[in-house]
């Protein structure tokens, strides 16, 4: 087993390899959708063994494994076996390890392929592709062990990007949750996805849909100005700005999670890692699944995807979707009404098109609509979920995407090309003095648009000891942002400075009202090439370079800022009205990212790595500076050192992987706010990271599952300078960045249908603003699962929070006290699952 280039997007996989996408027979039934002709069965040598091809075969068919002594069977449902001589065929000594492959029909459509070791029962991996069914297989090179179950001898691959690869042969810190452990743990956006993944962590503004604060490896993307610092994709779609990721992810299929550095295979960019997320794609074969729940807080889900085939073996579609309401978890004890309620949901449509010549066109839309309460920020001390509030407030969230994405599989390369476009528009209101009183509401509108063309050329799936890939990437977004500060009678801030302007007392001023408004337009172009080689120069070494080199453009074209004012002096009728305009600011910068691998296999079972890795963020314009000095912002720049060691054990039923690394930063970019003057500014300093991620995974005994996951990151900043007070700031720790992450997961597949899971996911000290004033304790959160799985059904009772945990999401400065939001409560539900 060596190691092979990583494709632009990972392998759905390894997925298969990872002991939690094992499945019971009852979830193999599930997927049991129309019956499957074999027409033909093709036995072609390899240098390791052998290949059976099934043709007829749809690509989503996955087989159920037993074993018996030397004999591995694997059972196909919802198949015959329809060949020139009958319903069955028998292969004697294909080879000198395996004594026979024979396949039989039997009564209720099921198909038995058995493969017969002649001295030990063979190791088996099952691909499924658009042509068939391909098994190949490989002699055990000793007797296997007698206690030895049937997953031991079965690694079932699945591809993206026509490319299968490993993910314990991939020389990265990457965590992959595959459709099963989505499933399993009820995974549904980029918080459940942080969650089950150590070194990543997500906080919300509290229990609305605001903005997303995220870090990967201690690189955050705290505040709404700069570039976000990870590359966030769903179905190829780049997804942009902590304000506009924070949806439903329904009907999904696989995610991974690559930490560090990417830059040399992904079109976008990025110095802390990459989210790759793709949902379930259209196939031959008519599909329906659906999941509903209901709980506290009267929480309604319903999500569901129904697809299959428009012209069989050419044309497919796939549509999926959800939508959830539920009370608010804070109630606003003033105007007696909760303040954080939730609605909207998500729909997405695919269209698949495949031809004979290996040319694919796949059509992604999707659209998001929704409606939630307001500002959920409380003072700290006071009690976060009852709160007093005259402006109810909400948040507002649309977004609509689309992509068209050609791939073409040439003999002597592939060829992939991904047109997107994705925009969100955003609309908040809140009660910007967090109290009873009429002081500020803080309207605030944001329209976000991103367009992107990625084009990548690369060796042939064959290809073996040279694999190559160069690429090209041209992006254009824009930016445009509303804040209007509307000044409410209690409010004295302002009268004191309008006093101050008159030349009078304050008590003389009366009547005070209006507004700042602030408009700002930015706008940002990226270019970048890229490749990669992975070369073999021994069976056990391969050695990898690669190279990007990329250009960005961010100008901000408009920043108006107008303090507009009305009031009385000795009641005489005033008004104050003070400009101020910054027009067409451009700020450039480029870079060359080069990344070297060096990846050396032990055994087929251990693999060790190394890598040096160039991290890039661009450098930006501020849309809320204060004065055109504080506009433009340098880039941050990283070296990163990265050694890991991946191995799998007991015959692939446990896998542990390890990754230290480290990193050196310059102009590292952190956002200060200044809440006198509520304008905002970048500073550049230094920053060193290093940290350890270890994860295991393993599956003692069938049916059970052993999930856990530690992350360790310990950082400091150096020689940043806050832009507004000009001294060196004691930001010493690094913002939204736990230095602690864990998750455990423990999980039980009963053949009876039984199903258990309990996690566990814990966070060391967290830092939320620049100060260190504000930060929340280590704690830990407990969720549990129960149900019981039917032939098609499947209904769960769950609890998360399961201790009613109390912690804070988020938390900033403010002049009249500090502000926090807070975690979820509690929350615990039923749910019903169906697929046919």
């Amino acid at each position: 087993m060596t190691a092979i280039a990583l494709p632009p997007s990972l392998p759905a996989a390894a997925q298969g390899h990872s002991p939690s996408s094992q499945r019971s027979p009852q979830q193999y039934a599930q997927a049991e959708t129309s019956i499957s002709e074999i027409t033909n069965v093709r036995l072609t040598a390899t240098e390791t063994g052998l290949e059976v091809i099934l043709e007829g075969l749809e690509d989503t068919v996955t087989p159920t494994p037993t074993l018996d002594g030397n004999a591995l069977t694997l059972e196909i449902a919802n198949a015959v076996l329809v060949l020139p001589e009958g319903d069955a065929f028998r292969r004697f000594a294909p080879s000198e390890d395996i004594a026979l492959i024979a396949g039989t029909t039997s009564t209720n459509n099921r198909v038995q392929l058995t493969i017969t070791g002649s001295a030990a029962p063979p190791i088996v991996e099952v691909t499924p592709t658009p042509q068939g069914l391909v098994v190949s297989v490989e002699p055990r090179s000793e007797i296997a062990d007698a206690d030895s179950t049937e997953e031991d001898s079965l690694r079932v691959i699945v591809t993206a990007e026509k490319t299968p690869e490993e993910a314990q042969d991939v020389p990265i810190s990457l965590r992959v949750l595959t459709e099963q452990e989505i499933e399993d743990a009820n995974i549904t956006s980029f918080e459940d996805i942080a969650a089950n993944t150590p070194n990543f962590s997500t906080f919300s503004s509290g229990s609305n849909r605001g903005f997303l604060t995220y870090s990967i490896r201690g690189i955050s993307n705290a505040g709404v100005l700069n570039r976000d610092t990870a590359a966030i994709y769903v179905d190829g779609i780049p997804y942009e700005n902590g304000n506009f990721i924070n949806i439903d992810l329904p009907d999904l299929e696989q995610i991974e999670i690559l930490r560090g550095p990417q830059g040399t295979l992904y079109g976008r960019s990025a110095i802390s890692g990459v989210v790759n997320v793709t949902t379930r794609k259209p196939t031959n074969a008519f599909e329906f699944d659906s999941a509903v729940s209901y709980g506290n807080y009267e929480d309604f889900q319903i999500q569901a995807g129904v697809g299959g085939p428009i012209i069989e073996d050419k044309l497919f579609f796939r549509v999926s979707g959800n939508y959830g309401a539920r009370g608010g978890y804070i109630e606003n004890i003033l105007l007696n009404e909760d303040l954080d309620e939730q609605a909207g949901g998500t729909a997405r449509m695919q269209l698949l098109w495949t031809s004979p010549e290996e040319l694919e066109v796949l059509f992604v839309g999707s659209v998001g609509d929704y409606q939630d309460g307001g500002g959920t920020f409380v003072r700290i001390g006071d009690d976060p979920y009852n709160v007093s509030r005259n402006i109810p407030g909400f948040t507002n969230l649309s977004t609509n995407s689309q992509a068209l994405r050609l791939t073409y599989n040439h003999a002597d390369y592939r060829l992939t090309a991904i047109t997107a476009r994705r925009q969100a528009q955003s609309e908040e209101a809140l009660d910007a003095d967090f109290s009873s009183a009429d002081e500020f509401t803080l309207l605030n509108n944001a329209d976000s648009h991103i367009f992107s063309q990625e084009i990548r050329l690369q060796s042939p799936e064959s290809a073996k000891r040279f694999q190559w890939l160069i690429g090209g990437y041209v992006e254009a977004s824009s930016f445009d942002n509303n804040s209007n500060i509307v000044f409410g009678p209690d409010q004295t801030s302002v009268t004191e400075l309008i006093a101050g302007l008159a030349g009078v007392p304050s008590s003389f001023v009366t009547d005070v009202t209006g507004n700042q408004l602030t408009q700002s337009e930015t706008k940002n172009q990226a270019l970048a090439v890229f490749g990669q080689v992975d070369y073999q120069p021994t069976d056990a070494l391969t050695l990898t370079v690669g190279l990007r080199y990329e250009t960005n453009d961010s100008k901000l074209e408009r920043l108006e800022q107008t303090l507009n004012v009305d009031f009385s002096v000795f009641g005489l009728p005033q008004n104050v009205t003070i400009p101020s305009t910054i027009n067409t600011v451009d700020n450039e910068s480029e870079a060359f990212l080069p990344r070297f691998v060096a990846a050396y296999r032990f055994s087929p079972e251990v693999m060790a790595y190394g890598s040096l890795t160039a991290g890039y963020r661009p450098a930006g314009v501020n849309f809320q500076a204060a004065d055109e000095a504080n506009v433009p912002y340098d880039a941050e720049r990283s070296w990163n050192y990265e050694v890991g060691v991946k191995s799998s054990w007991l015959d692939d039923r446990l896998n542990v992987n390890f990754a230290f690394f480290h990193s050196d930063i310059s102009d590292f970019q952190v956002n200060f706010f200044d809440p006198s003057t509520s304008t905002s500014s970048i500073g550049n300093g230094g920053a060193n990271i290093t940290g350890a991620e270890l994860e295991i995974q393993a599956t003692p005994t069938a049916g059970l599952d052993i999930i856990a996951g530690l992350g360790i990151v310990e950082g400091n900043l150096t020689n940043l300078t806050n832009p507004f007070t000009g001294v060196v700031s004691n930001a010493d720790e690094l913002l939204a960045a736990p230095d602690l992450t864990y998750n455990l997961a423990l999980q039980y597949h009963d053949p009876s249908g039984f199903f258990g899971r309990v996690e566990l996911s814990g966070f060391g000290t967290t830092i939320f603003e620049e100060t260190n004033v504000i930060q929340q304790d280590p704690f830990a959160l407990v969720n549990a699962r129960l149900g019981y799985e039917f032939e098609n059904y499947g209904i769960y009772f769950f609890a998360n929070n399961l201790f009613d945990t109390r912690y804070i999401t988020n938390g900033t400065v403010s002049d009249g006290g500090n502000l926090a939001s807070y975690g979820v409560p509690a929350t615990y539900g039923v749910q019903l699952r169906a697929r046919f």
